[in-house]
């Protein structure tokens, strides 16, 4: 592709922000619970209950098939790999080859999960039993307040991206970001441009909107993936980028 002009602008200082909780892989992943049964002492009926947690869960192994759209990032994310997706890479190597960027469907890893805390068994206590409190807004306050889910495709990356946009200020619709995604990249989140004047600098463009690494750092939404293939930091970088160049990605149609 031509030279464009975020690929040659130098680091603005990107808005600072944090983003509100959601599923870093496109989607909020839980693991499941292992926690062995605990026996207790019979006790009176009126007596009221306490926590006490259970003996921490040693890791374990698994192997993961790579899906369409997987990085090295989002799979140690997904399965809170210790050590993160250097690790992960570590404990890979073989398979994956010298680029650690470059996954392909299919591939095998494997991959040591971090458990989370097991789950925590009652046991009697001799203090009075307090009345559970009653959410304030009732249940469907309670319901709204439950994590927000995504779809791992482009669809989900948009809209995860989207969500992440409007808490931070930065303008773009579904429409707008969609039509330069399939302009720059037909939607695959690993494209590379190897060819243009870009690449011939040393800079070649990555990813869903093929962003230069210099024009990521500079636009990089703080609270996602530091990766430029990553999906949904790919988006919100190149959005925050669009918004200050031309002041939104809608305004985008060709090369930029």
């Amino acid at each position: 592709m031509p030279a464009r002009g975020k690929h040659r602008r130098t680091g603005t200082n990107p808005i600072t922000r944090r983003v509100i909780a959601v599923g870093t892989g496109g989607a909020a992943l839980t693991l499941p619970l292992l926690g062995a049964t605990h026996a207790v002492a019979a006790e009176p009926q009126s007596a009221a209950v306490r926590s006490v947690p259970q003996a921490a869960q040693p890791a374990k192994s698994l192997t993961h098939t790579v899906a369409k759209g997987d990085s090295l990032y989002r799979i140690a994310d997904k399965y809170d790999v210790s050590g993160g997706w250097k690790q992960l890479y570590k404990d890979n190597r073989a398979t994956v080859g010298d680029d650690p960027k470059l996954i392909h469907p299919g591939l095998k890893l494997k991959v040591k999960t971090v458990k989370a805390p097991a789950a925590k068994k009652a046991t009697p206590s001799s203090a009075p039993a307090k009345p559970a409190a009653k959410p304030a807004g009732g249940a469907a306050q309670a319901t709204q307040a439950s994590a927000k889910t995504y779809a791992n495709n482009l669809d989900g990356w948009i809209r995860e991206a989207l969500d992440i946009m409007a808490q931070k200020g930065i303008p773009g619709s579904y429409e707008g970001i969609h039509r330069n995604v399939m302009r720059e990249s037909s939607g695959n989140p690993q494209a590379i441009n190897n060819w243009d004047s870009n690449a011939a600098k040393g800079t070649p463009s990555k990813g869903l909107l093929q962003v230069i690494d210099p024009t990521f750092a500079a636009y990089h939404v703080e609270g996602t993936p530091y990766d430029p293939y990553d999906p949904v930091a790919n988006i919100t970088a190149a959005c925050n980028y669009a918004a200050d160049r031309y002041g939104s990605i809608d305004n985008v149609n060709g090369p930029y």
